[in-house]
């Protein structure tokens, strides 16, 4: 006979509930790091559109949010950025649209005097990979995540905001 599939009451599903909870706080560390990034002066966050900001809102990132499909041509919205931008954070989603996206604004903001942050988007896309590709489901998977943990989200965002706010 072979192997058993994991169970949540044997040791399997102790073992994935502890991956669970390890990515949860992964994820807490890292979306953290991106909100206090984003409260720098003229930092600027892109995502490609308006569910990805509402998305991101929630969870309560108050910087500066850009849209990148808003009409305009990625040249256009890079020129826009360069005058005025310090540092930009591309967080395009983490399927293969969203990477030539990065990959095209990047390629015309390296040009530019400006920071531009890949990062936050990498350790986004590895810690949510097999989980989650776009960023409009940010939002949702915090939440379910947070519960399935019984951990409710407000409380996490409410601290993050005062922990952010008091830097």
């Amino acid at each position: 006979m072979g192997p058993r599939a994991p169970t949540p009451h044997g040791r399997g599903g102790a073992s994935l509930a502890a991956g669970r909870v390890a990515r949860w706080e992964e994820f807490q560390e890292a979306w953290g790091a991106l909100v206090e990034a984003s409260r720098s002066p003229k930092t600027f966050v892109v995502v490609e559109g308006e569910r990805d900001r509402r998305s991101v809102r929630r969870l309560g990132l108050a910087g500066e949010v850009v849209l990148l499909h808003r009409g305009q041509p990625v040249r256009l919205v890079a020129h826009d950025l360069a005058r005025r931008a310090r540092r930009v954070i591309l967080l395009t989603d983490w399927d293969a649209q969203g990477g030539r996206l990065a990959h095209l604004l990047a390629e015309f903001l390296k040009a530019m005097p400006l920071e531009l942050d890949l990062e936050h988007r990498r350790q986004l896309a590895r810690l949510l990979r097999g989980e989650l590709t776009h960023v409009e489901g940010l939002y949702g998977w915090a939440r379910r995540t947070a519960e399935a943990l019984g951990e409710p989200l407000e409380p996490w965002l409410d601290r993050l905001e005062a922990e952010t706010s008091a830097r």
